[in-house]
This record gives C-alpha cells, structure tokens and sequence, in this order.
C-alpha cells in the first residue's frame, strides 16, 4: 500500500524522549522502504535551537535505535531534508503563528501528533483552532495515556472532540502495532484448528506479561504521576486482552474490530471492594541487581519522592463474564526492575484428561500457545513428543513460527535463488502505525468509547488504592517481582511463565 497524498505532520514533543527512541526512527525506516510520499516532518519543541542542531539531535537518536545494516547516507539525507523545526509554547496561542509561518496553506493529509503529556492536549488543539491550522481533512495522534482517570480522560477527549470528529482522532496504543499481535488474530481468525478451541472447553488459563528489566530511567517526573498501573495495566495489557479474548469481527473493518474489543472490556468481572486485596497485587521495587550490576531501590531514584507510594508493578487476576471465557481466569502483570525485559501472552491449554503415558510432571507437559512480542517476536507451540530411544517416555517440544523465518522464505520466493542471504525487515510497531495513520486506517487505534470503558474498569482499583494506607509490597531489583504475585497464581494451584 502506497500514501499518494503530500502529508505534513507536526510533532508536539519534537526532541522528547518519546520522539527520540521511537518516532524518528520509525519514521526513518519508512523512509528506506520509500513508503512515505512527498512532505514534511515538523518538531516542535520549547528550546530555541538552529535546525541544524536539531537535525543533528535526530541524527544520534535515529542511529542509535536503527541497526546498522540500515543506516545508510542516502536516506538519512532524504529524511533530513523533510525536517524543520519550530520552537513554541504549546500554552501560548500567540506562539502558533510561528507554526503557522512553516504550513502549506492547504494540506489534504496534515497530522498532529501529541507526544507530551495529556494535560497538554486541550490547550494543543484549543490553540491549533484558535489559528485556524485544523483543516477539514487533519488528524490528530493522542499519545497513552490519556487522563489519570475516568474524569479527567472524559475531559481531554471533549476538549479534542470540539475541533476533530472521531474519525479524525488517532488514540495510539503501539503495542497493537507488533507483527506478532497482528499474527495472533490471523492464526486466530484464519485457522480453525485454532479458533475452534479457543474457549473455556479447551484453556485452562492465559497469563499476559510485560516485564522491564530497566528502572524508571529519566522518566521519574512522568512515572511519579502515573505507576505502572496507568502507564502499562490501563492500556497495553488491556488491549493484548481484548486481541486474545475478543469475537470474530465480521469484517476486518476498522469498527468491526473494535466493536468485538469493546464488548470484552464490558464483559469484564468488575473489581471492587474485597477482591482488589485478593486479586490485584502491586509492588515497588528494592534495591538489587540487574543485568549483573547493583541498582538503587525505586525511592532513590534521581526525582522520586523517597516516601512514593507510587508501583512499579502490578499483578491481576481478571476473569471474563461471557460463554467463550466463563471459568477462564486471565494473569496480567508489568512491572519494572523485573528479571528480564519480555512481553508474552501463554495461552495455556487445558491437561489430558487421562495419561496413557508415565509422565513424570504432568503439568509441564500441557499444551501451550506462546506469543513472544519482545524482544525476539516470535509464536512457539509446546506439544509433547516421544523421547528418542526405547520405551514410551514423553518429553515437551516446541514448534516455531518466528518472523524472521517467514519473510525470508516470502523473500525467496518472490524474487529467487539470488537472495538466499536477504530477509524482509519486520515494520516496527511505531513505523507501522504511524503509515497507518497517514495512511488513514484507525483499526489498530482506539475509539472513544473503548477508552472510556477501559478507564471506568479500572478507576475502582486506583481509588482503592488512594484511599488505602498500605503501601506497595517491596520486591528485590532483578527478581520477578513481589512473593503476593506468586501467590496469586499458586492458590489457583498454577505457576507464572518464566525462563522459557
């Protein structure tokens, strides 16, 4: 698919941390692969600089996140000659006349893109319209996650929806743009093998897992304000649940799809009163050692209050009120400062009613479906085979379906024996939402109301939790979190996916 309209697209939070890692990259590999059309990209940022200090800003950024094999000359000089850069007070409607000045007149594919805090997103739009720079056909990307809570997300998204229509508003969730979350619907929807089991007959359980090796790094000003609830549970985690959890849409139009992910957000067992002691586990993480070196407790951190009763990790038993997921209990958790830095989902099927085998550990011998979304993404299937020998003793063995693999193969046979050594680059998750957005496909963004039904779940847990004396419970840096997230599981006579 190809963008034949000339875009621009205006990044609020130009040299911001987000931007930085992952925006220009992205937008970089898209320019390798020439699949962006004639336009500009546009940062905006409070300092006043030369652009020619900017440009070189992105260069080191863009560098640093592209692997070398696709760093080349040619192209970052293509991609720099799209840059400019206008320095402004988002707050000040004075200041967008200066944007104002680096506009065409007339675009018929502008974007906004907000990569700043929301509370930064009312003023932002508010002063865009004030200066007359939201056209008829614009766009605009809201960064996660949008408000602290069900009040103050309802706000923001008024405030954007006075000047853009809802097809005009892209809630970004990038987590929804991995290779590997897109395969899960196809092995899902284009399988039956697979769809036919996908219900409370044949799963005993799905855990959900996105764990960080990192601390909060130089984002302690921003984590203060939002824990690992807000910036992971409310959003990523929930989404990857309605991907596994959700119906076959009808079509794969944008509204089918979230349609079908907005009925599991409201199928969700709601958590209140008792079960957010027995079912949500939040910690915070100690002092430790990680990737082989001793790291600070989260308190000591450089901007963390030393009293913060913020988490750094959150566990959660969610179960599902519908007849697909009736009795099938999902295992969500994130957290920072954890054992290693990986997102799975394990679709953990149910035992063999009866062995005919001697199996010396039963439960490690069920069926499990692995979707790996980082850092390696990748779909592994665990079955049980014959050991090689004599007798009948059974052993797990995995099947693979990695990425890599797949377009090398798809490489091969498009143009032949002379790129036997090439494989087709898999699109990053940003890279590939970003053309979406250009592109003017929201499916893999989120509605308005899919965001309201996400925050009105979850607000019960976080008021709890404000009104609560008791404090995070304490895990050891580089373990995988608190003993209660452990527990959580054991008590239902299961274990967490781990070091597999």
């Amino acid at each position: 698919m190809q963008i034949e309209q000339p875009y621009e697209l205006v990044l609020f939070g130009g040299l911001g941390d987000l931007a930085l890692r992952k925006l220009f990259p992205a937008l970089y590999l898209l320019e390798l692969d020439k699949r962006l059309p004639e336009g500009r990209i546009i940062a905006i940022g409070r300092k006043a600089l030369k652009l020619e200090a900017v440009i070189a800003t992105v260069k080191k950024a863009v560098f640093s996140h592209v692997q070398s094999t696709y760093q080349e000359d040619d192209c970052w000089q293509r991609f720099a000659d799209r840059l400019s850069y206008v320095c402004l007070d988002a707050q000040q409607p004075k200041a967008y006349q200066a944007l104002a000045k680096n506009l065409e007149e007339s675009c018929p594919n502008r974007l906004f893109y907000l990569a700043t805090a929301s509370s930064l997103y009312a003023d932002i739009v508010s002063n865009l319209h004030i200066n007359q720079l939201i056209q008829a056909s614009s766009k605009v990307i809201l960064e996660k996650p949008i408000g602290h809570d069900l009040a103050s997300a309802k706000d923001i998204n008024k405030s954007v929806a006075e000047y853009f229509d809802e097809t005009q508003i892209y809630r970004i969730d990038h987590y929804l743009g991995k290779e590997t979350v897109q395969n899960l619907m196809v092995l899902r929807f284009a399988n039956f093998i697979f769809e036919s089991q996908w219900n409370q007959k044949y799963i005993d359980h799905i855990q959900i897992s996105i764990s960080e090796s990192l601390g909060v790094e130089k984002r302690a000003g921003f984590y203060e304000q939002v824990g690992a609830f807000r910036d992971m549970m409310q959003n990523h985690l929930l989404q990857l649940l309605c991907i596994v959890a959700m119906e076959p849409p009808a079509k794969m139009e944008p509204d089918a799809v979230r349609d079908e992910k907005v009925k599991v957000i409201k199928a969700l067992r709601p958590i209140v009163g008792q079960d957010i002691l027995d079912k949500v586990i939040r910690g915070q993480y100690n002092k430790g050692v990680s990737e082989g070196k001793p790291v600070p407790k989260y308190r000591d951190e450089d901007g963390v209050d030393e009293h913060s009763q913020t988490e750094t990790f959150v566990a959660m038993k969610v179960e599902i009120e519908n007849w697909r997921w009736a009795g099938v209990p999902f295992y969500l958790r994130t957290g920072k400062r954890l054992a290693e830095r990986a997102c799975e989902i394990v679709v953990q099927f149910k035992e063999i009613p009866h062995s005919i085998f001697s199996m010396q550990d039963k439960k490690t011998m069920a069926n499990k479906l692995i979707f790996r979304l980082q850092p390696d993404e990748g779909i592994r299937l665990q079955l049980c085979e014959k050991k090689v020998g004599s007798g009948m003793k059974i052993r797990p063995m995995t099947l693979s379906l990695n990425p890599d693999d797949q377009s090398s193969d798809i490489m091969k046979s498009q143009v032949g024996s002379e790129s036997k050594n090439k494989t087709v680059r898999v699109p990053e998750a940003y890279e590939r939402l970003l053309f979406d957005a250009l592109a003017s496909n929201p499916t893999l963004f989120l509605r308005d109301d899919e965001l309201m039904e996400a925050w009105d779940w979850v607000d019960p847990i976080l008021a709890a939790w404000q009104e609560s004396e008791s404090a995070p419970e304490s895990y050891t840096a580089g373990t995988w979190g608190p003993a209660a997230a452990t527990l959580l599981l054991a008590k239902d006579g299961r274990l967490w996916n781990e070091n597999n």
